[in-house]
């Protein structure tokens, strides 16, 4: 299947209630602070409507995304993402108590080996904690090495633990239309966010250090494109089942 099919049929899945999703309460995995708002927004935001806040997990610091700044050394940065993920979160109705930093490094996220491990049981440690019961990771078909990897975290844990596991997609709505897909039709489902859109879009803004003006002293550094937030910002999200 090419990628545009793909991506049509994943248009296509049926709309279905938030509590087919998430019943209870959910663990969301972020590579970096910012997919927490840019592929679950909306379902935050949901979720906190409904009484039922999720647990957050940001697994790297994101520096990588400015790594030549002199104005923003990593320590800054970390702290400036971290600052921007809970103003985020903030507009979608989530406490900052409801948001983990694991600070991992920024594009090394482990595949696999001992510390891969110990990430697994740590998760499953604050899942059991806040009584999560449904696991959403990035979609195992987004083309980024940390999000390849917090996918498969997710499904180690759900292995572990017996957790129920949904995948959103990021950057797996900006393949080519012409690859060439490992994939057969998706099975999953659509969220209606129209209520939730315009928090959604709030939140993705306050990811600032994102849009290149607030770090001007990295020419390599990086800035969301315009084409993944028209993707991303609409008026439903995507869970797919593996």
């Amino acid at each position: 299947m090419k990628a545009a099919a793909l991506h049509a049929a994943l248009h296509a899945l049926p709309v279905v209630p938030l509590a087919d999703i998430v019943p209870g309460t959910a663990m969301i995995l972020a590579p970096h602070p910012d997919d927490e708002s840019l592929g679950c927004g909306g379902l935050i935001a949901a979720c906190c409507a409904a009484g039922r806040p999720p647990l957050v997990v940001v697994m790297t610091d994101g520096v990588a995304s400015h790594p030549h700044s002199s104005d923003w050394p990593a320590t800054r940065l970390r702290m400036q993402r971290q600052g921007e993920t809970l103003r985020a979160v903030a507009c979608l109705g989530l406490a900052a108590q409801r948001v983990v930093f694991l600070n991992l490094p920024d594009t090394a996220v482990p595949h696999e080996g001992r510390l891969f491990t110990r990430v697994v049981t740590t998760l499953a440690g604050l899942a059991r904690r806040h009584g999560c019961a449904t696991v959403l990771a990035p979609w195992w078909a987004d083309p980024h090495c940390d999000h390849e990897a917090t996918w498969k975290t997710g499904v180690a844990l759900c292995q572990q633990g017996g957790f129920a596991l949904w995948a959103y997609p990021v950057w797996g709505w900006l393949l080519a239309p012409d690859r060439e897909m490992d994939e057969g039709a998706p099975h999953g489902v659509r969220l209606d966010i129209t209520a939730c859109r315009a928090a959604k879009a709030q939140a993705v803004r306050m990811h600032e250090s994102q849009y290149g003006g607030l770090i001007t002293d990295d020419p390599t550094g990086f800035t969301l494109p315009e084409t993944l937030l028209d993707a991303l910002i609409t008026d439903f999200e995507v869970f797919v089942r593996p």
